[in-house]
């Protein structure tokens, strides 16, 4: 009877002990530096925009923010390292419009949106439907004539399957009824040099790449497939002033940790990713980055998502008739 007593006492003690520790390390976090990771090529969208945020991220949280670039695989491989990382705030997942289409266009994925918490989005960013300066394309609607009289079919440039971009070239091509053949890349960074030298016919890309090789006369920009013309180049018309209304989208960067990861310690980051976002610091960073900032708290974020998907799952439905 004493040796029951003094094993459930045991029990009711490591059970206090384990409770306080959780509590402890969900007071003190962060306790070390957080790694951030980024599941495209460094240098591009995502990764730039990335930075600009937990710069300031870093300020708030008192500790120092690793942003680690983990691409390839269309964004699966770093969403799988994430998704089986230790829950507790310390690894931290980038996500962008792959974490809605990558689940709609591939069934061998060895990671579930069910595998991850949100915490919150941090920016926006247009695109830009571009051509090589050599191009005889001055119009979306030239480009669509050319493309139909081609053979073999025309190369175009894609920088990941499941991001928005991917996603807008393939409701351009069923939009445009026309036939182009996709060459992956690993992000949008590589795909410059292959568009510039002409060996590419055109790609939908990313502002913060597409906008400086505009603006120094090496790429031609047809269309902006934002709903909204920029005030980076505002002489560009949009996707749906250029006779494609279909084809609008936008790009999204937030953050998503471990399913499991303690609520303490999601509120902790969210609250950074808002204050940091708030700054003017962080605003210009964005803004020099190609993108805007466009915070959104969990609860809310997760209404956008599912927006989103409801979205998209639509467009993948008509890209597969």
């Amino acid at each position: 009877m004493q040796q029951k007593t003094l094993a459930r006492l045991m029990t009711a003690l490591c059970l206090g002990l384990c409770l306080a520790f959780t509590a402890q390390a969900q007071s003190t976090y962060p306790s070390k530096p957080i790694r951030v990771i980024v599941p495209y090529a460094a240098g591009g969208v995502v990764d730039v925009q990335t930075r600009a945020l937990t710069i300031g991220m870093a300020k708030e949280l008192g500790q120092a923010i690793v942003v680690e670039a983990k691409p390839g695989a269309n964004a699966n491989i770093a969403a799988e390292y994430v998704a089986r990382a230790p829950a507790d705030g310390y690894t931290v997942l980038i996500s962008s419009p792959f974490f809605i289409n990558n689940p709609l266009l591939e069934s061998n994925l060895r990671w579930a949106s069910s595998d991850f918490l949100p915490v919150g989005r941090f920016s926006m960013s247009p695109s830009y439907f571009v051509v090589p300066m050599s191009s005889p394309a001055k119009t979306v609607a030239e480009y669509v004539e050319l493309a139909k009289k081609a053979k073999p079919a025309l190369q175009y440039a894609d920088g990941g399957q499941g991001s928005t971009q991917t996603m807008a070239n393939e409701m351009f091509r069923h939009v445009a009824g026309i036939a182009l053949e996709s060459v992956p890349y690993k992000g949008a960074p590589p795909t410059i040099p292959d568009l510039i030298n002409g060996m590419m016919s055109m790609a939908i890309t990313p502002s913060s790449v597409a906008v400086p090789q505009i603006k120094a006369g090496k790429l031609r920009a047809l269309a902006n497939i934002n709903s909204r013309r920029s005030a980076d180049l505002p002489d560009v018309p949009t996707i749906a002033e250029a006779g494609f209304p279909e084809v609008t989208a936008v790009s999204w960067y937030g953050m998503h940790v471990p399913a499991g990861t303690p609520p303490d310690t999601v509120r902790k980051l969210e609250a950074a990713m808002k204050a940091a976002a708030a700054t003017n610091e962080v605003k210009e960073r964005l803004v020099n980055a190609g993108g805007e900032e466009a915070f959104l708290g969990q609860a809310d974020f997760v209404a956008f998502i599912k927006a989103d998907s409801s979205r998209w799952e639509k467009v993948v439905k008509i890209i597969k008739k």
